[in-house]
C-alpha cells in the first residue's frame, strides 16, 4: 500500500519533534553567520537528496514566518538524471509542497568520460549553472544543503589529501557572478538528524545519481570523502566530541603557533617575528 504523506504534518515535524535537532540549529546558523537579510531573493538549490530537500522545507517554513521579508525560489537542475530519479524528485517536491522550477543541462554527458577528478568538475559545472539560472530569476543568493558533517569532512580532507588547513565556509561571494553569494543554512545541522527526520516522515530521496557513481558503485573505497566519513565514524565511537573539536580547531586558529600562513597570495613565515 502506498503511504499517504501529509505535507503540513511533515513541515510541522521541523518545529515540533525536530525543533532542537534541526529547526533551532537551522535558525542558529542563519543568525550566527548572518546568512539572510531583508530583501534577499534566494534560490534554494535542490539536487533531490535528503539534505537539499530538507533545506527547501526549512526555507519554505522560514519564508512564511520570518520577521522580515525575503523571497525564495526553489530550483532543480536536471544534469541528465534517469527518468526514475527525475520522477522521484518531482514526487518528493509534491509531497513536501515545494513549488520547484526545473531546468536542464547536459553536465552528466560532459563528465562521464572524464578520467581525472570527474566529481570535482561536475560540482564546478553544476555550481555555475545554478548561479546563472538563479541570476536570471533575479536572485542575489543561492542556498545549498551542506550540513555540519560536510564541514567536518572537508576540514579533514583538506589536511589529509590537500596539505592545507581550510574549511567549508557558511557563506562565500561568487567569484564569477558579481553580487551573488552562496549560503549554507544547514551549516549547524547534523547528518544523523537529517536521516532521522526523513525516516520519521517515511520519506525516501535519491542519492548521487550521476553515471560515474553508477559505474563505480562497487569501488566506493576509492572515494576520499567516504574514507574520511568512515574514519570519523570510528573516532566518534570513542570520543563523541571529535567533530566539534575538529570544528573548533578552525575557529581557534592561533597564527603565532603556525609555521607559515597566507591570505590570498600574501605569505608569511613564523621567522618574520622570531
Amino acid at each position: 500500500m502506498t503511504e499517504i504523506h501529509d505535507p503540513r504534518r511533515i513541515e510541522l515535524s521541523l518545529t515540533k519533534k525536530y525543533c532542537k535537532k534541526i529547526w533551532s540549529r537551522f535558525i542558529k546558523g542563519i543568525k550566527t553567520y548572518d546568512l539572510i537579510q531583508e530583501g534577499d531573493r534566494i534560490a534554494v538549490c535542490i539536487s533531490g537528496g535528503k539534505d537539499s530537500m530538507l533545506l527547501a522545507l526549512c526555507m519554505k517554513h522560514l519564508h512564511k514566518y520570518s520577521d522580515f521579508p525575503f523571497d525564495v525560489e526553489y530550483i532543480v537542475m536536471d544534469p541528465g538524471y534517469s527518468p526514475a530519479n527525475r520522477a522521484k524528485i518531482e514526487e518528493n517536491a509534491a509531497i513536501l509542497d515545494i513549488p520547484v522550477r526545473i531546468f536542464e543541462s547536459s553536465i552528466f554527458d560532459t563528465v562521464v568520460n572524464i578520467d581525472q577528478n570527474p566529481c570535482y568538475l561536475c560540482a564546478r559545472m553544476r555550481r555555475g549553472h545554478l548561479y546563472s539560472y538563479a541570476e536570471r530569476l533575479g536572485c542575489n543568493k543561492i542556498a545549498l544543503g551542506h550540513h555540519f558533517d560536510d564541514v567536518i569532512e572537508t576540514i579533514v580532507m583538506g589536511m589529509f589529501y590537500g596539505a592545507q588547513m581550510q574549511t567549508m565556509m557558511p557563506k562565500v561571494h561568487s567569484s564569477n557572478f558579481t553580487g551573488m553569494q552562496l549560503i549554507r543554512p544547514l551549516y549547524m545541522v547534523r547528518e544523523q538528524d537529517v536521516v532521522a527526520w526523513a525516516r520519521y516522515n517515511g520519506l525516501e530521496f535519491i542519492r548521487c545519481a550521476c553515471r560515474f557513481t553508477e559505474m563505480s558503485a562497487e569501488d566506493e573505497h576509492l572515494s576520499k570523502r567516504l574514507e574520511v566519513k568512515n574514519l570519523l565514524a570510528r573516532l566518534r565511537k570513542n570520543d563523541p566530541c571529535i567533530d566539534m573539536n575538529i570544528f573548533r580547531s578552525v575557529e581557534n586558529v592561533n597564527l603565532e603557533t603556525l609555521i607559515s600562513y597566507h591570505k590570498g597570495d600574501e605569505y608569511h613565515s613564523f621567522l618574520e617575528r622570531f
